[in-house]
């Protein structure tokens, strides 16, 4: 353990604290430390841990190949100390830009060791997005995938070092090192493993630093960093492990992006503290998956949207094995899954802000069909307001925007003073955007999700932020006005719709051509509008506003209309034949 037993012991807050970065009260720390929720640990110290009980079961699993925990510890110890001897030092930060892989793990764990912080982003992440995220959070090294057939993001890593004066490394994860690249791979191989635990046992870490940088769909502009610490993202992954059961014999499947909140707060994170063996989907076609599913037997799955869709036919077929699934995560359609997987199935809400809530066996099937559940921390607190105000709800069943505080819910953005007067009440809530109600069974309260107060789109599970991708698309050199607002999708949930009002003389361009403007000016693929309507003039609000519901209306009643004349035209193609 490398916490620094002598100056932890008897103080409440950070060492050295970083400029920008909103630390909690040391009340509140205090008053989680005695109630047993947060510890002195740092999130290192609960992987050592727990990589030491589980030696010799598999962490990492898939096409890969696999590594038992003591494997895991081995290689990250030894790339931990390859980070410091190339230069870097805690609380250095490093940008992020893998795709699910093995060496993605060993990075991340690398770096927790190292005392560095990882800034998470995408790997479809473009210039727009990294050049931002990287200058704002000071990044010193940039961490690239490096055998993407379809973009060389060596070459990218390259250009953002020429922008961005502090990045100064650029690791490559996998594939020939080229360029001013370092590559992963011979760091390791370079670094024995006695001298890298001598480098390691040096290296002072502190429980109440930033652990990580995680990212936020955030609701103006452009994502927001947020900062989560040591022990309570520590606690935030426990907390999640316990209330969900995970065991040292369970498989998880989780093939969404694993440097996604989600992926590492409840799901693989979790797993590595508990000793189960995580799948490493660095391949999404349909036959690897269900390869996957074929040869590990996962006990815990997060499915929904896309990735349900495209394994549909196998499990319909019967050649997906899921019998043995003791639970499927999604975010809605737990019935649905339920009926069409013959297996438990429950829901998640939640943010890389803090609070999650779920639902599990032992609660009422109402709660289970229909609702969120509740907190996973019995020291979350959840509050309904009116929104826009401070004026709590207390009935029942009334819609309410709610707003959380606890021990691993965080206390304001990096770097972002404006944006965190408006986001936090008087009293150090953190106001979601989202809309709840609740009911009280049985003596326990449990929660319904009922929208957003946001202006986001959800598409399978990637918020896109609508004021960020319409500051984009507004400087088309066709485009005067533009609106962007989410349609739905009975795949993904939503799909990006824009609406446009065209300068004159100009014709709106079409989604392809829109598509490769965005490309030119990096925005990820992703958040590219993928329908585009053109109106004389936007519909406004009694007060003289743009009014994004009655746009929402309009592309809701056109898809109506669509699916309708398609199903119109195909009756009547039956009829004639």
């Amino acid at each position: 353990m490398n916490t620094s037993a002598t100056t932890v012991s008897h103080r409440v807050e950070v060492a050295s604290p970083i400029e920008g970065v909103v630390y909690p009260p040391t009340d509140r720390l205090q008053g989680y430390l005695e109630a047993g929720a947060l510890t002195r640990e740092t999130l290192a110290d609960g992987f050592r841990a727990s990589f030491a009980e589980h030696a010799d079961r598999t962490a990492l699993c898939g096409s890969d190949g696999d590594l038992t925990y003591r494997q895991l510890d081995e290689v990250t110890d030894r790339f931990a100390a390859a980070l410091l001897a190339l230069g870097l030092r805690s609380p250095d930060r490093v940008v992020f830009q893998l795709a699910n892989s093995n060496e993605l793990v060993i990075g991340f764990v690398a770096c927790l060791k190292a005392g560095l912080i990882p800034v998470a982003t995408l790997a479809a992440h473009r210039e727009h997005e990294i050049g931002y995220l990287a200058g704002l959070s000071e990044a010193r090294a940039h961490f690239v995938q490096g055998d993407d057939a379809k973009f060389d993001d060596v070459a990218f890593a390259q250009q953002m070092q020429s922008q961005i004066a502090s990045l100064k490394w650029i690791v490559q994860a996998r594939g020939t090192t080229r360029g001013a690249a370092h590559g992963m791979r011979s760091m390791i191989d370079e670094m024995p493993l006695n001298a890298a635990r001598q480098a390691l046992a040096n290296v002072e870490l502190d429980p109440f630093q930033v652990a990580v940088f995680q990212l936020s769909g955030g609701t103006t502009g452009v994502p927001k960093i947020i900062p989560r610490f040591n022990n309570e993202y520590l606690y935030n992954m426990r907390a999640v492990a316990q209330f969900n059961g995970y065991r040292a014999d369970d498989v998880l499947f989780m093939p969404l992006p694993m440097m996604h909140n989600l992926n590492m707060g409840c799901c693989f994170g979790p797993f590595l503290l508990t000793g189960g063996a995580i799948t490493v989907a660095s391949d999404l076609q349909p036959a690897s998956l269900v390869s996957t599913f074929q040869r590990y037997l996962p006990t815990w799955a997060v499915l929904g949207g896309p990735i349900l869709e495209k394994l549909r036919p196998a499990i319909e077929s019967g050649e997906m094995p899921v019998k043995q699934l003791r639970s499927v995560v999604s975010s809605t359609g737990a019935p649905k899954l339920r009926s069409i997987l013959g297996v438990p199935a429950y829901h998640i809400f939640g943010m890389t802000e803090g609070a999650i809530m779920m639902t599990r066996d032992d609660q009422p099937q109402v709660v289970r069909d229909s609702m969120v559940g509740r907190p996973v921390s019995p020291h979350d607190e959840v509050k309904l307001f009116k929104i826009g105000t401070e004026e709590e709800i207390l009935e029942e069943g009334v819609e309410g925007e709610c707003a959380f505080a606890g021990p691993y819910t965080i206390h304001g953005y990096y770097r972002a003073p404006e944006r965190n007067k408006e986001t936090f009440t008087r009293g150090g809530f953190y106001r979601s955007g989202d809309l709840m109600l609740f009911r009280d069974i049985d003596g326990q309260r449990y929660y319904k999700f009922c929208g957003r107060t946001k202006d986001v789109v959800d598409r399978g599970g990637e918020k896109i932020n609508c004021e960020e991708v319409e500051s984009v698309v507004s400087r088309h050199p066709a485009v005067a006005m533009t609106s962007v607002v989410g349609m739905p999708d009975p795949v993904f949930g939503e799909r990006v719709c824009a609406f446009m009002v065209v300068k004159p003389g100009h014709d709106a361009p079409s989604v392809a051509a829109l598509g490769a403007f965005l490309s030119e000016v990096g925005v990820a693929k992703f958040k590219w509008p993928e329908r585009i309507e053109v109106l004389d003039e936007f519909p406004l609000t009694k007060t003289g506003k743009l009014s994004k519901p009655l746009l929402k209306q309009v592309i809701v009643d056109k898809l109506a209309a669509e699916k309708t004349a398609v199903a119109h035209n195909h009756s009547e193609a039956r009829s004639s034949t």
